[in-house]
């Protein structure tokens, strides 16, 4: 790992923070002054700020239970952030895919960005599962474009292949396996019904922990960070 990116992820501050901190010589590795952010860092060098030894925390995997009213970003002018949710050094996390600001559910929080891509990329089809509260009976009609794909003019494609469970008239569970913009709203626009509230309750083979209530997190297990490949 380069040395500023090892300073941002362990001594909690900004990117251009490290460099500046580089550059006034206050970094030292192994008890010599390093000049250069690129450096690479390896896990058994001791890496200094003002002479004080810092803590390597290593690859982070959060799950969180997003409430509303909050943003799945790092940093926003207008609403709190899920980072502003974690009370341990987060510098460095960030959500692996986004949930609307109105949405509630599962955010995976990490500061591996090879893992992160896993999940997001449409390639690796990783599966969401959203509980849908609508404002209409659903159709036998609507079913129908789900499970085909709805057609995204402003894309000029269609989704994938969606999988619908009906739960009751008004509540279903929406399976995708990808994350166009507010899509699970879209789809559902388009066979004329609103989505009333959502909650992704699923990402791949990883479940929302039933012991958590909205705002608190816990760290993933080593089989649900290996579930994701």
């Amino acid at each position: 790992m380069r040395l500023d990116k090892y300073l941002c992820h362990n001594a909690s501050i900004t990117r251009s923070e490290a460099k500046k901190a580089i550059k006034k010589k206050q970094i030292t590795v192994n008890d010599k002054i390093i000049t250069d952010p690129s450096l690479h860092i390896t896990l058994d060098q001791e890496v200094c700020i003002n002479d004080t030894p810092l803590k390597h925390l290593g690859t982070q995997y959060l799950m969180l239970y997003k409430p509303s009213g909050f943003i799945s970003s790092t940093e926003d002018s207008h609403y709190p952030t899920v980072i502003d949710l974690i009370d341990q050094p987060a510098r460095g996390l960030h959500p692996a895919g986004r949930l609307d600001v109105d949405t509630t559910g599962l955010v995976l929080l990490t500061n591996d960005g090879q893992w992160a891509h896993k999940v997001t990329s449409p390639n690796h089809e990783c599966k969401k599962r959203y509980l849908v509260t609508l404002d209409r009976e659903i159709t036998d009609q609507a079913i129908e474009m789900l499970n085909d794909g709805i057609y995204f003019k402003s894309e000029e494609r269609k989704t994938r292949p969606a999988s619908v469970k009906v739960i009751e008239s008004t509540l279903v569970e929406l399976t995708i396996s990808e994350g166009m913009f507010h899509q699970v709203k879209r789809m559902f626009a388009a066979t004329d019904n609103e989505v009333i509230e959502l909650h992704r309750s699923q990402i791949g083979e990883i479940t929302l922990d039933s012991n958590l209530e909205p705002g608190e997190y816990r760290p993933l297990t080593q089989h649900e960070i290996e579930s994701i490949h």
